[in-house]
């Protein structure tokens, strides 16, 4: 597995080589392009009125008809301007919808998130494309340096960047799995604010779950993985130092996101003999 996969996430075999963009172009007809190539314009932090109609529908699915609850805490921390969302935990597909519930509506949030995931579906691929808050990956793509331009347009644009730092759904319910270093890396690229977010209760969904979001105070790579006083010079860009850096940056992230877990899962967690109807919600996406 090469630099890109390992900061980034990726698999092996053939479900990794479906993901590729040379594939993906043989099959579509056209390329697969990654971030602001694939947007096709810069982004902003404005929520659109299509934007605010399919999010209002799905909120009230969720916390209306689905009875799903909710508990945020520590919004107030959020910095001003843009910066870099760091997400743990990652099970289901309700989760960037928890994230953006959790979040002021404006700046609107973007998210660096799987094209195979999110575009398993020609329409839903026209309709991201349409409203925005999504600059796609895809494994074994271009270089990292396409990613980092999408998330600094972000940035300079006053709105959040979330990556969720396991870099994909897969993992125990109730603590972070293996963690991916493209969020270490982001923040020692970017030099912005990072903003870990912790998230439980979405590994298993059905009707009146209980969900909690608890934003930790804003750090820089600097405070998360301080360096000695003769190794200050920032890395080379691709160097095994640089993505040793990133590694320890996004491990200190992730201990911050532990703790905070470990607070917030006992809330989530319902007795064992309480009925979960409409368990179906899990495979609704």
């Amino acid at each position: 597995m090469g630099l890109r996969e390992r900061l980034l996430g990726g698999g092996a075999g053939g479900r990794a080589d479906a993901a590729r963009p040379e594939t993906l172009a043989r099959r579509r007809g056209r390329p697969a392009p990654e971030g602001l190539a694939w947007l096709g314009h810069r982004p902003d932090g404005r929520a659109g009125v299509l934007y605010r109609l399919l999010l209002a529908f799905g909120l009230r699915f969720l916390f209306g008809a689905a009875g799903m609850r909710l508990s945020v805490t520590g919004g107030e921390r959020l910095p001003s301007g843009g910066y870099l969302l760091v997400v743990g935990l990652h099970r289901s597909w309700v989760d960037p919808l928890v994230v953006i519930a959790a979040l002021p509506r404006e700046p609107r949030p973007w998210f660096l998130g799987s094209g195979p995931s999110a575009f398993d579906r020609p329409w839903k691929e026209a309709l991201l494309r349409r409203i925005g808050g999504i600059l796609p990956v895809w494994r074994g793509g271009l270089d990292l340096a396409v990613h980092e331009a999408a998330a600094r347009a972000v940035i300079e644009a006053g709105c959040p960047f979330v990556v969720f730092i396991e870099g994909g759904v897969a993992g125990p319910g109730d603590a972070l799995g293996h963690l991916r270093n493209g969020a270490g890396l982001l923040a020692l690229r970017l030099g912005c604010p990072v903003v870990p977010l912790a998230l439980a209760g979405t590994s298993e969904l059905y009707r009146g779950r209980r969900i909690a979001a608890r934003f930790l105070p804003a750090v820089t790579a600097a405070e998360l993985r301080p360096a000695p006083d003769d190794d200050t010079a920032a890395p080379a860009p691709g160097s095994r130092q640089e993505l040793e850096r990133a590694r320890q940056v996004s491990e200190a992230c992730g201990d911050r996101l532990a703790a905070a877990l470990s607070e917030l899962v006992p809330g989530t967690v319902d007795p064992s003999g309480r009925p979960r109807h409409w368990r179906w919600l899990g495979r609704l996406f």
